[in-house]
């Protein structure tokens, strides 16, 4: 259980280098469009709300007993991600993102994190790893940098594929990584899976977006599963049981005899 609150908040973060899944492709006939304008600007639409609270339920399978969490998520938007875990009634964790960096705090084994973003970034060899990526990522929001030209929009049944037409290349402390990406949205453009390739390590990841529901004036995944397989197979299911919009208190501090670690 060492170090839950920074894997929960930045599971796919961390896990997306590391992993290996199948990727369930859509039923039909793929058709290339020829312009493209529309689906670009859409699927990179910023988030206008001003504050987000989130009542989830996390289960996680790794292959060792974990209890399903209850979590609350308050998101202000650009600002901050703040979440609280309980597990059979009692606290079991807390943390904080903001653009500065990420901090978490565990009760089980008292200890805590603090890291900012290029951290993040060095343990993934990514550069584009930042908050708004993150906010974006727990919205099912488009999270990983599109350049148009490096991508081919396709249109089936279901909606819309997008994938990269080359590797993507990441630099970080000089070492390189490709990654080959696969999206799939719906015919509404919102995003339903994300399938990430390290073609130099054969590691992968899958994250599905599931049952959209509207809030207000967006629309929100109520479900988001995260399927990994690498050394170990893992699986991260997070239910969004509900949304609010109302502002709330974030309290952060960490007990005087906890230990800081760090996430290897």
């Amino acid at each position: 259980m060492k170090n839950y609150i920074l894997i929960l908040m930045t599971a796919v973060l961390l896990l997306s280098c590391k992993a290996k899944t199948a990727t369930n492709n859509p039923i039909g006939t793929d058709n290339a469009i020829a312009a493209n304008a529309t689906f670009f600007n859409k699927i990179k639409e910023k988030s206008n709300f001003q504050q987000l609270k989130i009542n989830s339920r996390v289960s996680i399978e790794n292959g060792t007993f974990i209890p399903t969490l209850d979590a609350t998520i308050y998101i202000e938007n650009g600002q901050k991600v703040w979440m609280n875990m309980i597990a059979i009634f009692l606290n079991v964790g807390r943390g904080i993102a903001t653009p500065e960096g990420i901090k978490g705090y565990e009760k089980w084994n008292k200890t805590y994190i603090e890291s900012d973003f290029s951290y993040l970034n060095k343990l993934l060899n990514v550069n584009f790893i930042d908050y708004s990526s993150l906010q974006n990522l727990l919205l099912g929001k488009t999270f990983i940098p599109i350049n148009e030209k490096d991508f081919l929009v396709t249109k089936n049944a279901q909606g819309y594929r997008l994938i990269s037409s080359k590797n993507l290349t990441f630099t970080n402390n000089g070492q390189v990584s490709e990654y080959s990406v696969a999206m799939d949205f719906s015919n509404d453009f919102n995003l339903m899976q994300v399938n990430l390739v390290d073609k130099n390590k054969t590691n992968e990841l899958e994250i599905s977006y599931l049952n959209w529901t509207g809030f207000e004036e967006m629309m929100l995944p109520k479900n988001v599963k995260i399927i990994i397989k690498g050394t170990k197979t893992s699986q991260i299911l997070l239910e969004n049981t509900r949304f609010e919009s109302s502002k709330m208190d974030t309290p952060y501090s960490v007990p005087n005899n906890y230990t800081k670690t760090e996430i290897r």
